[in-house]
Protein backbone atom coordinates (compact mmCIF):
# COMPACT_ATOMS: atom_id res chain seq x y z
CA UNK A 1 0.00 0.00 0.00
CA UNK A 2 1.27 3.22 -0.70
CA UNK A 3 2.37 5.55 2.18
CA UNK A 4 1.97 9.00 1.22
CA UNK A 5 -1.72 10.55 0.77
CA UNK A 6 -3.10 14.05 -0.75
CA UNK A 7 -5.68 15.99 0.29
CA UNK A 8 -7.38 18.17 -2.89
CA UNK A 9 -8.55 21.92 -2.07
CA UNK A 10 -11.63 21.34 -4.26
CA UNK A 11 -12.82 19.20 -0.97
CA UNK A 12 -11.23 20.32 2.04
CA UNK A 13 -12.01 24.09 1.52
CA UNK A 14 -15.53 24.20 0.07
CA UNK A 15 -17.91 26.14 2.78
CA UNK A 16 -19.94 22.93 3.41
CA UNK A 17 -16.34 21.03 4.67
CA UNK A 18 -15.21 24.20 6.72
CA UNK A 19 -18.32 24.47 8.35
CA UNK A 20 -17.65 21.29 10.00
CA UNK A 21 -16.74 21.48 13.77
CA UNK A 22 -12.26 20.84 13.51
CA UNK A 23 -12.86 17.87 15.70
CA UNK A 24 -14.58 16.19 12.60
CA UNK A 25 -12.71 17.68 10.35
CA UNK A 26 -9.82 16.17 11.90
CA UNK A 27 -11.33 12.96 11.72
CA UNK A 28 -11.79 13.10 7.97
CA UNK A 29 -7.94 13.43 7.68
CA UNK A 30 -7.16 10.77 9.70
CA UNK A 31 -9.73 8.31 8.00
CA UNK A 32 -8.08 9.03 4.74
CA UNK A 33 -4.11 8.77 5.72
CA UNK A 34 -5.54 5.05 6.96
CA UNK A 35 -7.70 4.24 3.73
CA UNK A 36 -6.21 1.89 1.66
CA UNK A 37 -5.00 2.92 -1.66
CA UNK A 38 -8.88 2.26 -3.29
CA UNK A 39 -10.20 4.44 0.01
CA UNK A 40 -11.64 2.04 1.71
CA UNK A 41 -11.38 1.71 5.38
CA UNK A 42 -12.40 -1.48 7.95
CA UNK A 43 -11.62 0.03 11.29
CA UNK A 44 -13.75 3.44 11.48
CA UNK A 45 -14.43 2.85 14.85
CA UNK A 46 -10.77 2.27 16.27
CA UNK A 47 -9.38 5.60 14.28
CA UNK A 48 -12.46 7.54 15.77
CA UNK A 49 -11.39 6.43 19.49
CA UNK A 50 -7.77 6.89 18.65
CA UNK A 51 -8.00 10.30 17.25
CA UNK A 52 -10.46 11.29 20.36
CA UNK A 53 -13.30 11.73 17.91
CA UNK A 54 -17.02 11.15 18.68
CA UNK A 55 -19.56 9.68 17.24
CA UNK A 56 -21.17 13.15 16.50
CA UNK A 57 -18.44 13.45 14.25
CA UNK A 58 -18.71 10.49 12.27
CA UNK A 59 -22.32 11.36 12.10
CA UNK A 60 -22.01 14.55 10.83
CA UNK A 61 -19.45 12.85 7.76
CA UNK A 62 -22.14 10.48 6.82
CA UNK A 63 -24.82 12.75 6.88
CA UNK A 64 -22.44 15.10 4.77
CA UNK A 65 -21.88 12.11 2.59
CA UNK A 66 -18.13 12.66 2.85
CA UNK A 67 -18.03 8.72 3.58
CA UNK A 68 -20.20 6.53 1.95
CA UNK A 69 -21.17 3.26 4.41
CA UNK A 70 -21.88 -0.42 3.48
CA UNK A 71 -23.93 -2.76 5.34
CA UNK A 72 -20.34 -4.80 6.43
CA UNK A 73 -19.02 -2.14 8.70
CA UNK A 74 -16.94 -0.60 5.91
CA UNK A 75 -16.86 2.40 4.65
CA UNK A 76 -15.36 4.45 2.04
CA UNK A 77 -14.13 7.74 1.30
CA UNK A 78 -16.05 9.30 -1.17
CA UNK A 79 -13.95 11.78 -3.05
CA UNK A 80 -10.96 9.63 -2.54
CA UNK A 81 -10.50 9.86 -6.59
CA UNK A 82 -10.53 13.46 -6.22
CA UNK A 83 -7.46 13.48 -3.63
CA UNK A 84 -5.30 10.73 -4.48
CA UNK A 85 -3.54 9.52 -7.69
CA UNK A 86 -1.20 6.22 -7.20
CA UNK A 87 0.92 5.30 -9.37
CA UNK A 88 0.22 1.32 -10.77
CA UNK A 89 3.91 0.16 -9.21
CA UNK A 90 2.41 1.15 -6.19
CA UNK A 91 -0.50 0.73 -5.86
CA UNK A 92 -2.38 -2.51 -3.83
CA UNK A 93 -6.06 -3.19 -4.71
CA UNK A 94 -8.70 -2.81 -1.71
CA UNK A 95 -9.34 -6.68 -0.22
CA UNK A 96 -13.18 -4.95 -0.21
CA UNK A 97 -13.89 -6.15 -3.31
CA UNK A 98 -17.49 -6.52 -2.26
CA UNK A 99 -17.87 -3.08 -1.52
CA UNK A 100 -15.94 -2.02 -4.53
CA UNK A 101 -18.14 -3.64 -6.91
CA UNK A 102 -21.36 -1.70 -5.26
CA UNK A 103 -19.90 1.40 -6.47
CA UNK A 104 -19.38 3.23 -9.66
CA UNK A 105 -17.03 6.31 -10.24
CA UNK A 106 -18.08 9.52 -11.91
CA UNK A 107 -16.86 11.74 -14.42
CA UNK A 108 -15.21 14.06 -11.87
CA UNK A 109 -13.53 11.24 -9.87
CA UNK A 110 -15.89 10.80 -6.96
CA UNK A 111 -17.33 7.35 -5.98
CA UNK A 112 -21.40 6.91 -5.50
CA UNK A 113 -23.37 3.96 -5.10
CA UNK A 114 -24.92 1.84 -7.84
CA UNK A 115 -25.94 -1.19 -9.45
CA UNK A 116 -22.78 -2.80 -11.05
CA UNK A 117 -22.13 -6.18 -11.89
CA UNK A 118 -25.91 -7.21 -11.65
CA UNK A 119 -25.36 -6.59 -7.44
CA UNK A 120 -28.44 -4.98 -6.60
CA UNK A 121 -27.26 -2.17 -3.52
CA UNK A 122 -29.46 0.35 -1.15
CA UNK A 123 -28.75 3.59 -2.14
CA UNK A 124 -26.43 5.48 0.39
CA UNK A 125 -28.90 7.87 1.58
CA UNK A 126 -31.18 4.54 2.29
CA UNK A 127 -28.48 2.64 4.09
CA UNK A 128 -29.17 2.24 8.18
CA UNK A 129 -27.45 4.13 10.16
CA UNK A 130 -25.05 1.64 11.54
CA UNK A 131 -21.93 0.07 10.68
CA UNK A 132 -22.02 -3.90 11.02
CA UNK A 133 -23.44 -5.44 13.58
CA UNK A 134 -22.19 -3.17 16.02
CA UNK A 135 -23.79 0.05 17.23
CA UNK A 136 -21.79 2.88 16.72
CA UNK A 137 -21.39 4.19 20.60
CA UNK A 138 -23.88 3.86 23.52
CA UNK A 139 -26.51 5.88 21.81
CA UNK A 140 -25.92 4.54 18.30
CA UNK A 141 -26.91 6.78 15.35
CA UNK A 142 -30.23 5.47 15.54
CA UNK A 143 -32.61 3.21 13.49
CA UNK A 144 -33.74 5.42 11.24
CA UNK A 145 -31.81 5.55 8.31
CA UNK A 146 -29.40 8.07 6.78
CA UNK A 147 -32.50 9.49 4.55
CA UNK A 148 -33.47 13.20 3.75
CA UNK A 149 -35.19 13.38 7.53
CA UNK A 150 -31.94 12.30 9.38
CA UNK A 151 -29.60 14.66 7.13
CA UNK A 152 -32.31 17.49 7.95
CA UNK A 153 -32.30 16.61 11.36
CA UNK A 154 -28.60 16.73 11.29
CA UNK A 155 -28.19 20.13 9.99
CA UNK A 156 -31.26 21.77 12.21
CA UNK A 157 -29.52 21.17 15.31
CA UNK A 158 -27.26 24.56 15.39
CA UNK A 159 -29.56 26.34 13.14
CA UNK A 160 -31.53 27.97 16.67
CA UNK A 161 -28.21 28.94 18.10
CA UNK A 162 -26.61 30.16 15.21
CA UNK A 163 -29.84 32.21 14.25
CA UNK A 164 -29.67 33.91 17.57
CA UNK A 165 -25.58 34.55 16.93
CA UNK A 166 -26.57 35.67 13.23
CA UNK A 167 -29.51 37.88 14.77
CA UNK A 168 -27.41 40.30 17.44
CA UNK A 169 -23.93 39.76 16.12
CA UNK A 170 -24.67 40.53 12.49
CA UNK A 171 -22.23 37.33 11.01
CA UNK A 172 -21.29 33.58 12.34
CA UNK A 173 -17.40 32.50 11.92
CA UNK A 174 -16.16 29.24 11.97
CA UNK A 175 -14.75 29.96 15.77
CA UNK A 176 -18.11 31.06 16.58
CA UNK A 177 -19.34 27.24 15.36
CA UNK A 178 -17.10 25.61 17.46
CA UNK A 179 -17.93 27.64 20.40
CA UNK A 180 -21.44 26.53 20.06
CA UNK A 181 -20.44 22.94 19.69
CA UNK A 182 -18.40 23.12 22.61
CA UNK A 183 -21.03 24.92 25.28
CA UNK A 184 -24.47 22.68 23.82
CA UNK A 185 -22.34 19.35 24.98
CA UNK A 186 -22.37 21.25 28.39
CA UNK A 187 -25.66 23.20 28.98
CA UNK A 188 -29.59 22.04 29.03
CA UNK A 189 -31.45 23.62 26.37
CA UNK A 190 -28.50 25.38 25.25
CA UNK A 191 -30.35 27.66 22.40
CA UNK A 192 -32.36 29.04 25.75
CA UNK A 193 -29.05 29.49 27.73
CA UNK A 194 -27.49 31.50 24.65
CA UNK A 195 -31.00 33.60 24.72
CA UNK A 196 -30.40 34.69 27.91
CA UNK A 197 -26.67 35.32 27.53
CA UNK A 198 -27.56 37.37 24.66
CA UNK A 199 -30.15 39.40 26.03
CA UNK A 200 -27.87 40.09 29.04
CA UNK A 201 -24.87 41.46 26.81
CA UNK A 202 -28.26 43.67 25.06
CA UNK A 203 -29.31 44.88 28.10
CA UNK A 204 -24.96 45.66 29.18
CA UNK A 205 -24.70 47.51 25.59
CA UNK A 206 -21.87 44.99 24.87
CA UNK A 207 -22.16 43.55 21.31
CA UNK A 208 -18.94 41.31 21.26
CA UNK A 209 -18.63 37.08 21.43
CA UNK A 210 -15.75 37.10 23.87
CA UNK A 211 -17.97 39.08 26.26
CA UNK A 212 -20.72 37.25 25.52
CA UNK A 213 -18.21 33.94 25.67
CA UNK A 214 -17.74 35.50 29.51
CA UNK A 215 -20.82 34.84 30.38
CA UNK A 216 -21.34 31.49 29.85
CA UNK A 217 -18.08 30.70 30.90
CA UNK A 218 -18.89 32.44 34.26
CA UNK A 219 -22.17 29.50 34.38
CA UNK A 220 -20.42 27.06 33.59
CA UNK A 221 -17.55 27.90 36.61
CA UNK A 222 -20.95 27.92 38.73
CA UNK A 223 -21.89 24.39 37.47
CA UNK A 224 -25.09 25.95 36.42
CA UNK A 225 -26.60 23.78 33.16
CA UNK A 226 -30.29 24.81 33.24
CA UNK A 227 -32.25 28.22 32.28
CA UNK A 228 -33.68 28.02 35.68
CA UNK A 229 -30.36 27.91 37.87
CA UNK A 230 -29.15 30.32 35.73
CA UNK A 231 -31.95 32.75 36.44
CA UNK A 232 -31.73 32.27 40.09
CA UNK A 233 -28.39 33.00 40.34
CA UNK A 234 -28.60 36.08 38.26
CA UNK A 235 -31.46 37.49 40.88
CA UNK A 236 -29.34 36.89 43.44
CA UNK A 237 -26.11 38.19 41.84
CA UNK A 238 -28.67 41.37 41.65
CA UNK A 239 -29.93 41.54 45.19
CA UNK A 240 -26.18 41.10 46.51
CA UNK A 241 -25.47 43.74 44.35
CA UNK A 242 -28.14 46.31 45.55
CA UNK A 243 -27.77 45.25 48.84
CA UNK A 244 -23.79 46.09 49.01
CA UNK A 245 -24.88 49.93 47.32
CA UNK A 246 -27.39 50.38 50.34
CA UNK A 247 -25.04 49.17 52.89
CA UNK A 248 -22.05 50.81 51.44
CA UNK A 249 -23.58 54.79 51.52
CA UNK A 250 -24.77 54.30 55.12
CA UNK A 251 -23.61 55.76 57.85
CA UNK A 252 -21.33 53.30 59.82
CA UNK A 253 -23.93 52.31 62.95
CA UNK A 254 -26.56 51.90 60.31
CA UNK A 255 -24.48 49.84 58.43
CA UNK A 256 -23.84 47.65 61.55
CA UNK A 257 -27.76 47.54 61.86
CA UNK A 258 -28.36 46.11 58.78
CA UNK A 259 -25.93 43.26 58.90
CA UNK A 260 -27.17 42.15 62.13
CA UNK A 261 -30.35 42.02 59.67
CA UNK A 262 -28.66 39.65 57.59
CA UNK A 263 -27.73 42.07 55.14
Amino acid sequence: MAQRRMFSKRITETDTFLDMPMSTQCLYFHLNMSADDDGFIGNVKTIKRMVGANDDDLKILLSKEFLIPFESGVVVIKDWKIHNYIRSDRYNETVYQEEKQQLKQLKNGSYEVGMTHGIPVVHQRDTQDRLGKDRLGKDRLGKDRLGKDRLEEEQQKPSSAATLLENYFGSITQFMMEDIEYYKNYFDDFESVLELSIDISRQRGVKNWKYNKSILNDWKGHNLKTVEDIKHHENRSKVNKYKNQVTHELPPEQEEQYKNLGF
